[in-house]
């Protein structure tokens, strides 16, 4: 029944977000003179997009008229999801499945969330088709179950490192069930490389998205000026310019992962035949929100120095992991499980960024705006190859003889591996 709740408010939530604005917006600049339901339909829509649930857009004659865009006469689709409603959705689905592993009927709890999503939004998404907006019924009543179900997926492994298999608990026995017949299969060496190029490369990822954060950041600030100038350009008014002010926070970690994609050198589109990247910035016609105000414009003289964040960050995760690794692999075939280590760093960073490429990407209007974002196999490919690299020499720095005096045994570390 917790469970349940749980889901419905996770729903609850994640069309409240934006209902609550629209609607306020609905009362003060509409005056209650426009059906309520086009603001219900369209929160519904901006849930479903944060689920990557595809959107069919067929504007009215009139609206295609002030666009001025020829291409916005036929329907078109928006793909691209705001993922800080996707994140939001997935950390309570994490939560839920943390408390649902420290119950005994730990799987029922499962699937009495899971259930209750995939119900509501059967019956919500059918609320949400319009004449303007039409969600794609069959991913509606898949997707947003799948990222609830991911965020369970997550609580419930989190959860059950806190439950020792000898409570007796389904869970505990599991993990530990996973545990032996992994230990069974490799030995405490493999398992310490393959645990380390797992942090390393988590913390390469990491800190490639905390240094494009800061450097977001930096951007607003410089370009504040005509951010706020396109704010009173628009004339949103109060309300308005708090709505889309609102609509931007959403797409927050979208622009920090396109701003990550600049750094590793790919960079990412603002339409079909444009490109923001270190070496050259070609942009054509782009949408008028505020925010893209911050993009930065003409060729940077020292662009290519964003290249050093991903080499650096690799270097230094693998300066910070090589002595515990050292002291675990003693002198048996040190060299190589160094390198192999690198590697796997390099990839796990990679393919992180390159699903975070592809979650941010997507279409937002038609003609060219149908490209936006980054690509997300040079994204990956690009941060595999420069993080692992970084690592490599990173590895290959240092002593080769372990520590005298290690911060922990080996036995201990590799247990933590486990």
């Amino acid at each position: 029944m917790l469970a349940a709740l749980e889901a419905l408010i996770t729903v609850a939530i994640g069309i409240g977000i934006s209902l609550v604005p629209l609607t306020i917006l609905w009362a003060v600049d509409a005056g209650f003179s426009v059906d309520w339901t086009l603001f219900w339909q369209g929160s519904v829509d901006i849930w479903l997009l944060s689920n990557g649930v595809d959107i069919e857009v067929t504007l009215p004659s009139a609206v295609v008229a002030g666009t001025g865009l020829a291409a916005a006469a036929d329907p078109f689709f928006v793909t691209i999801a705001p993922l800080a409603l996707t994140a939001c959705t997935v950390l309570m689905g994490a939560r839920a499945g943390i408390r649902a592993s420290a119950t005994r009927y730990w799987q029922t709890a499962v699937a009495a969330g899971l259930g209750t999503v995939l119900l509501l939004n059967a019956l919500i998404s059918v609320s949400s088709v319009g004449e303007t907006l039409r969600p794609s019924l069959a991913q509606a009543l898949i997707l947003p179950g799948a990222v609830y179900g991911l965020g369970l997926a997550i609580g419930v492994l989190r959860g059950m490192h806190r439950i020792p298999a000898g409570n007796g608990g389904a869970v505990g026995r599991l993990l530990s069930g996973v545990q032996d017949r992994f230990d069974e299969r490799f030995d405490r060496f493999d398992r310490a490389v393959a645990g380390a190029a797992l942090r390393g490369g988590l913390a390469a990822a990491t800190g490639i998205l905390g240094v494009s954060a800061v450097l977001l950041a930096l951007l607003v600030l410089i370009n504040f000026g005509l951010i706020t100038s396109l704010y009173q350009g628009a004339q949103l008014g109060i309300v308005g310019g708090a709505a889309t002010t609102l609509a931007q926070i959403a797409f927050v970690p979208n622009l920090v992962v396109w701003t990550a994609s600049w750094l590793v050198g790919p960079g990412f589109a603002l339409g079909a035949g444009s490109a923001i990247s270190p070496v050259s910035t070609v942009v054509g016609p782009v949408p008028g929100l505020p925010i893209l105000g911050a993009v930065p414009s003409g060729t940077f003289a020292f662009g290519f120095l964003g290249l050093l964040v991903p080499v650096l960050v690799g270097y230094f995760a693998a300066v910070l992991l090589r002595p515990r690794l050292v002291w675990v692999l003693g002198a048996r075939s040190l060299v190589r499980r160094l390198l192999v280590t690198a590697a796997g760093m390099g990839l796990v960073a990679g393919v992180l960024l390159g699903l975070l490429a592809w979650f941010s990407a997507g279409a937002i209007g038609p003609g060219r705006l149908a490209v936006v974002g980054p690509n997300p196999w040079l994204v990956g490919l690009f941060t595999t190859i420069e993080v692992g690299v970084a690592a490599a020499i990173g590895m290959a720095s240092g002593s080769s003889r372990p520590s005298s005096t290690p911060d922990v045994s080996p036995l201990r570390t590799a247990d933590r591996v486990r």
